[in-house]
């Protein structure tokens, strides 16, 4: 592991930080494909704007540039294929119902490739190939890579209210800022881009979207895997797919019941 000076854990958060804000207004001013493509309404029916998510991923892979070239290359893999993928989730999935992954892998033995099960694979692929890169025995490479999809997933999972996500990530992110080396450079630039974010996140002004936590959780997943060995991989692992089965549970239990309301057979919450 390297040294790295708690001054090059500032930079890394404070470019992460300004890169973020920078990219929003830069994608607000040219809203590209139109302002409407950028709109969303939330839970609330607040007419919200995405440009944050992708400025996030954007930032967050800006603050590892002060690394060497494999552990950089690796995080950048792993944020910005997550905010990719998330984006295009955001894009051609509205208004897909479906939720969780085994409503995608469904529906892809149906013969039919959902944004969620691209969104699926594509970040499970990249966390593996990030992963490979940033570990060097093969039961490591493979844990490394089920932690950073995990973590992607696991934050996208907790947004489901405003400034939530931001700020799952700014409260798990904040320990390994007293890490040296690797690890507290990435958990910098994980909490700079999402503190970037979170004003206008929390105060309801803007959705960060699938783009935005993917991207987020890629890159805290990243700082995890630098900061721990086998054992540390083997039980952040362990809790993620936990995390997500639960995840998967109430989604289910959610969409059963939205069903229900919806046929009439179960009575709406007033």
């Amino acid at each position: 592991m390297i040294d790295c000076k708690p001054a090059r854990r500032r930079t890394a958060l404070l470019a992460a930080a300004a890169v973020t804000r920078a990219a929003t207004s830069a994608l607000r001013s040219r809203a590209p494909g139109g302002p409407d493509r950028w709109q969303r309404k939330n839970y609330a029916g607040r007419a919200v704007e995405l440009y944050a998510g992708p400025a996030a991923a954007l930032g967050a892979a800006a603050g590892t540039l002060t690394l060497p070239a494999r552990t950089r290359s690796a995080a950048a893999l792993a944020v910005l294929a997550a905010g990719a993928c998330g984006a295009y989730d955001d894009v051609a999935g509205e208004g897909d119902p479906r939720r969780g992954p085994r409503a995608h892998l469904g529906a892809l033995r149906d013969g039919e490739v959902t944004s969620g099960a691209v969104k699926l694979f594509g970040i499970s692929a990249a966390g593996l190939a990030a992963g490979a890169l940033l570990k060097e025995r093969p039961v490591d490479k493979v844990l490394a890579g089920v932690v950073i999809a995990g973590t992607a997933h696991f934050v996208n999972l907790v947004d489901v209210r405003p400034g939530k996500a931001a700020g799952a990530v700014l409260a798990l992110g904040a320990p390994g800022l007293l890490r040296r080396g690797t690890a507290g450079v990435l958990s910098a630039a994980s909490m700079g881009a999402a503190a970037a974010v979170f004003p206008a996140d929390f105060g309801e002004q803007a959705m960060i979207g699938d783009a935005g936590a993917h991207a987020l959780g890629a890159a805290l997943g990243a700082a995890i895997v630098a900061g721990n060995g086998r054992a540390g991989l083997a039980v952040h692992a362990a809790g993620l797919v936990t995390a997500a089965a639960y995840g998967e549970r109430v989604s289910a239990l959610a969409g059963g019941r939205a069903q229900a309301v919806s046929e009439g057979s179960w009575p709406a919450a007033e």
